[in-house]
């Protein structure tokens, strides 16, 4: 399918911060038409119906090939991001070996190509030789590879010497380092969000200040940097906390230049998950024993994740940080695991949501109950994450007449329930599984072709 007419919908186009009813014609992949409609035209037409938007994308993806296919490969990855919504993912290098040659490199984007998917497969590259912290990677070479930045994610950039001469190097290059800020000292052996949950069910507390101290560590060395390279640039990925986010906004505001993104399950879920509770971080009071609000069995290992399930007051400030500026992005830090690395005890069980297919779910249950405008929503899934890929990739956030159709189609007013069955990623490792979520997708077209149409009901 390359043709695609949709009258009387909701279209949303954050590029142009215009939202309304439209319609659109695709022929031959392109995107030939988009009409906004006006008067009787519009009459029916509401953003609680069929809405159309930019393609997504997702800074922060795990898909595990090279060397952990059994938890997902680039080719189920891809399919489950379409299915999500997605039409670029940036894929992390924590894989094994770690994409920190252009060899690695190369061969991912020849997978990528092997598997017939349009979703557009960028990478990031590491910034250390193994993601080991002790040896800068050969960050040009990576550069001319086509990379979009480097990271150590699943691991910070241990030393500060090392993330001043990544920051400077990365920086002449063009490209950010993006950092997963964690000061490993407090978080050894942790296991849930340092608090009252935690406490209750007898596991070893995350502290807040692990990812504040961290903050601060990276804007202290970014700060130092930029007056010897003006061009660096600093994304900090995954924040959960109201601290560190307010230290990123302070930093913005002092004119570093720093971004970040926040993810859907920091958004919507808490640390109450982790007891039993399966209500929404708008709703939480922070006691699920208070209120009876369990209805799953505590420990569920889907619960674990990197950085952990904060308090409802967390959760609150991320939502605050996209109503601001401050969160640049909404990223989903997919990451997929098979069932032996989650069928464990609770702390020894792998960090790690499989969500690019429920990220649209959780947002717009945010959106539904009044704490996130809809354009604020989809501008932080496609315009915000490309203002921070920049110049190093072709990115498409908008509607462009003539240009290869690049679209999400999904359907608010309809539901659908998250199953082992219904996920298309190898990793079923998520709390949402038997849950009903909002806005189903449709149809993807990425670059032109379609990426993903739903089965007819």
């Amino acid at each position: 399918m390359t043709d695609l007419e949709i009258s009387r919908a909701w279209i949303v186009d954050p590029a142009s911060e215009r939202e309304g009813p439209g319609e659109i014609v695709v022929r031959g992949g392109v995107l030939e038409g988009l009409t906004w409609l006006t008067g009787s035209g519009a009459d029916g037409v509401t953003a609680d119906g069929v809405v159309i938007a930019p393609g997504f994308i997702d800074l922060h993806t795990h898909l595990r090939e090279p060397g952990n296919e059994d938890a997902e490969t680039i080719a189920t990855g891809l399919a489950a991001a379409a299915h999500g919504g997605f039409t670029t993912v940036c894929a992390m290098p924590n894989t094994t070996p770690a994409v920190d040659e252009r060899s690695v490199l190369d061969a991912n984007r020849v997978a990528a190509i092997l598997t017939g998917s349009p979703v557009q497969l960028l990478s990031v590259g590491a910034v250390t030789v193994g993601r080991a912290g002790t040896q800068l990677a050969a960050l040009g070479e990576l550069a001319d590879g086509g990379v979009v930045g480097f990271s150590d994610d699943g691991s910070p950039v241990r030393s500060a010497t090392i993330l001043r001469s990544a920051l400077a190097y990365a920086g002449a290059l063009g490209l950010p380092i993006v950092d997963h800020p964690e000061d490993g000292t407090l978080t050894e052996g942790a296991e849930a969000n340092d608090g009252f949950v935690a406490t209750v069910l007898g596991l070893h507390g995350w502290p807040v200040a692990a990812e504040a101290s961290a903050v601060g560590r990276d804007l202290a060395v970014l700060a130092d940097v930029i007056r010897d390279e003006p061009g660096a640039r600093l994304h900090l990925t995954h924040l959960s906390t109201a601290e560190a986010l307010d230290l990123v906004r302070r930093a913005k505001a002092a004119g570093l230049p720093v971004t970040c993104d926040v993810t859907p399950h920091h958004l919507a879920l808490t640390d109450e998950w982790v007891a039993g509770a399966r209500r929404w971080a708008w709703d939480a009071s922070g006691d699920p024993w208070a209120d009876d609000a369990r209805v799953a069995p505590p420990y569920a290992t889907a619960t674990r994740v990197n950085p952990p399930l904060r308090s409802p007051q967390d959760a609150a400030a991320c939502l605050a940080a996209l109503l601001d500026g401050t969160a640049d992005a909404i990223a989903t830090d997919h990451a997929p695991h098979t069932e032996v690395d989650k069928a464990v005890e609770y702390g020894l069980a792998a960090n790690g949501i499989s969500g690019i297919e429920t990220a649209l779910g959780l947002v717009l249950a945010a959106v539904d109950a009044g704490r996130l405008p809809l354009r604020t929503a989809i501008g932080a899934l496609t315009v915000g994450p490309a203002s921070v890929i920049g110049a190093a990739a072709t990115v498409s956030a908008g509607f462009e007449i003539g240009a290869a159709a690049d679209l999400v189609v999904f359907d608010r007013s309809d539901r659908w329930t998250v199953s082992p069955r219904s996920l298309l990623s190898k990793g079923k490792n998520s709390p949402l599984v038997g849950m009903d979520l909002p806005g189903r997708v449709l149809v993807t077209f990425a670059g032109g072709r379609l990426a993903y149409e739903a089965p007819e009901a």
